[in-house]
């Protein structure tokens, strides 16, 4: 008889998540995959889309820059919030230490999205044309850098007896709340492919030829629903209230007031006509 925890399968890591190692100083693979994750974002989404639809490169350059860096920012900052305060009093370097990881993408939301609407309104620009290649980068990247988070093992589901359950090994893994060799749900997957699913319907959603803005505006929608119900799955972060966590909080706000909000002031900006060639450049 197999009781409820007995496992038939278990896909056990046993990665070291330090890929290089000189002395004091170690790169770790969780940064190697943001590094990956944001070149390929950068060159094969956002850059292409934007230079379609008519940016010059070096603008365009100019402001995805800017976008990843205040979306870098963002992301530990928001992962920095929902931490305990004593452990940066004790600690004041893990303020900054993300090569424990710890990068929220809630906060590279926030930050690369807030940078753009300001140098779009700085520079004249249609911010919502950005908006959509700001997106477009994150369904690029975001599955990649997802892979140096399974590694790592900081972004993990409670205990699991499924076919998929994911068990760490090696000792260096980062693995927050369980044992070595206790087998979870591998959330960190689920969040990768979620990320990839976002990412076939903005690229079908392309291919219709909406009106720019629409991609961005999908993206905010689907990303808020899909990982509200992730994050029952997510055993790494603290619930603050009502039995939620705080990005699920974050998520209901991003669907009860940011959605409206942005639909509304969509609704009312100018839109963008674009030329037919444009439309369906993608189609072709």
């Amino acid at each position: 008889m197999i009781g409820p925890m007995t496992h038939l399968a278990v896909i056990h890591i046993n990665i070291d998540p330090i890929a290089l190692q000189v002395g004091n100083f170690s790169v770790h693979w969780y940064g190697v995959m943001y590094v990956v994750s944001f070149a390929l974002g950068f060159r094969f989404g956002a850059l292409p889309h934007l230079v379609a639809r008519g940016v010059d490169r070096a603008d365009a350059e100019r402001m995805l820059f800017w976008a990843i860096v205040a979306g870098l920012v963002g992301a530990r900052l928001y992962f920095d919030v929902q931490q305990p305060l004593d452990q940066f009093v004790q600690r004041p370097i893990d303020i900054i230490a993300v090569w424990q990881g710890g990068m929220d993408f809630f906060g590279a939301l926030f930050g690369a999205v807030g940078i753009v609407a300001f140098r779009c309104w700085r520079e004249k620009r249609s911010f919502w044309l950005f908006f959509d290649a700001t997106v477009i980068f994150g369904v690029v990247a975001q599955p990649i850098g997802r892979i140096g988070n399974i590694i790592n093992g900081d972004i993990l589901g409670g205990p699991s007896n499924l076919p998929w359950a994911t068990a760490y090994d090696n000792p260096r893994s980062f693995v927050p709340f369980t044992e070595l060799g206790q087998a979870v749900q591998p959330a960190g997957a689920y969040e990768a492919l979620c990320a990839l699913g976002i990412g076939v319907l903005l690229f079908y959603l392309r291919r219709r030829g909406v009106r720019v803005g629409v991609l961005g505006l999908t993206y905010v929608a689907a990303y808020a629903i899909t990982h509200f119900f992730l994050f029952f799955v997510r055993q790494t972060e603290p619930i603050v209230g009502l039995g939620l966590k705080q990005s699920q909080w974050t998520c209901l706000a991003m669907l009860v007031f940011g959605m409206p909000a942005l639909y509304f002031i969509w609704k009312r900006s100018q839109r963008v006509s674009e030329p037919p060639s444009l439309l369906t450049a993608d189609a072709s």
